[in-house]
């Protein structure tokens, strides 16, 4: 079991950081998805989780302007070539009993 993982019970804790953050955020029917907008930006994602993820990435890259593929990172392939070996660590969960 990880520390954390996505699912239904960590949902409002997601939309409570978004909140304090200082996003508006609201779920589309007609699309089905979750949306945030802050200062004219706008994000959709199918979770919550998913937006906190993609506002994540909008802060991690503090964007100035809008340019397409402004979100990009090509610097390494990790997508490709993602290890699938699990790396050796003990989990706080464990250290902590």
């Amino acid at each position: 079991m990880p520390t954390l993982s996505e699912y239904s019970n960590v949902s409002n804790t997601a939309f409570n950081i978004l909140d304090k953050k200082g996003y508006q955020i609201w779920y589309d029917d007609e699309v089905d998805l979750y949306c945030a907008e802050k200062n004219g930006w706008d994000f959709m994602a199918y979770s919550p989780c998913a937006l906190l993820g993609l506002i994540s990435i909008y802060e991690f890259k503090n964007p100035t302007t809008w340019e397409e593929y402004w979100w990009r990172d090509n610097e390494k392939d990790l997508l490709d070539n993602l290890s699938k070996k699990k790396p050796e660590f003990i989990s706080v969960m464990r250290r902590n009993k």
